[in-house]
């Protein structure tokens, strides 16, 4: 069985994650590593509710006894922070979405999978059935694509970055241009509409709500016609670990490649940049190295002051 480490608890995901290995019996927790904002109360239940062996006092001791390590904090600024230990040990890591949030860590993340190392990632959104199930339809049934639409709602890049990996999913990689094209607001909630160019001449555009929460849903228009793909978020985080578990099991990486996972986050930078110009078109190439991108420790704080303790 495929022995999982996971650094940090903050989000939902560990608790949702380990249920869904628990029933699967394919891998399981068996370390944790905590220095996020969870108190030792919920890391202590963690352990127990699922049976884990330790409670490890540093990313290299966890690392020691995991085939692969899950980073999982909310701050994405401290994901290379976590990866190290494993690395060195050449095991690899699922890092939690977002990745990254600046150019600068993607970059280096480019620099960790050219030297030989495995990073895995990262929405499970991009592997839902209902994505795969519409790519893998035949075109002469579907039609080319031609614009994917696409919903998501709760903040503007922890959760928005799973409707662009969804974009992703259905298109692949070749986004070269970026526009903020307005919102709309009412009783606090703010709704922002971004348009992607891509090099095959398709187009994507996606909402993004902040104050409050939007079920992903996708409207594909093709050359043939117009195909409404609700996703059942229920189910979505089942595919994504059982391609995990694939890997891991077999050596085979069905996941997005590393430049697929940053593509997604360039997106993203791009379009806040042209929020921040009003609009104007922003090419991926064209984001600076020193870009700030999204500040991981702004919203990590944030997520903190507003959540409720979940591993009771």
């Amino acid at each position: 069985m495929i022995r999982i480490g996971v650094v940090n608890i903050d989000t939902s995901h560990p608790l949702a994650f380990s249920e869904i290995l628990m029933k699967e019996k394919r891998a399981r927790v068996v370390g944790v590593y905590n220095d996020g904002f969870r108190g030792d109360d919920e890391v202590e239940l963690f352990i127990s509710k699922f049976g884990l062996e330790k409670r490890c006092s540093g990313v290299e001791e966890l690392a020691e006894i995991v085939d692969i390590g899950f980073i999982q904090g909310c701050n994405w600024n401290t994901h290379l922070d976590h990866v190290g230990a494993f690395f060195d040990r050449n095991k690899p890591v699922f890092i939690d979405k977002p990745i990254a949030g600046n150019i600068a860590d993607c970059s280096k993340m480019l620099d960790y999978v050219k030297q030989g190392k495995v990073i895995l990632g990262s929405s499970s959104l991009r592997y839902a059935d209902e994505i795969c199930n519409f790519v893998y339809r035949p075109i002469e049934d579907r039609g080319e694509i031609i614009n994917v639409f696409g919903t998501c709602g709760m903040d503007e890049f922890n959760y928005g970055i799973h409707v662009v990996e969804a974009i992703g999913g259905f298109l692949g990689t070749g986004a070269q241009k970026a526009v903020y094209t307005g919102k709309g607001e009412v009783a606090g909630n703010i709704c922002e509409t971004y348009t992607i160019s891509f090099a095959c001449g398709t187009t994507a555009t996606y909402h993004t709500l902040q104050g409050g929460w939007l079920p992903c849903h996708f409207l594909i228009t093709t050359t043939t016609d117009v195909h409404y793909v609700p996703v059942d978020i229920s189910k979505v985080y089942i595919p994504l670990l059982d391609r995990i578990c694939d890997y891991m099991e077999t050596g085979k990486n069905t996941l997005a490649d590393i430049d697929s996972l940053i593509e997604s986050i360039k997106i993203m930078l791009a379009a806040r940049l042209s929020r921040e110009n009003n609009g104007g078109e922003v090419a991926l190439d064209d984001i600076p190295i020193n870009d700030p991108g999204f500040d991981g420790a702004a919203f990590s704080r944030e997520y903190a002051a507003n959540a409720k303790k979940i591993y009771l």
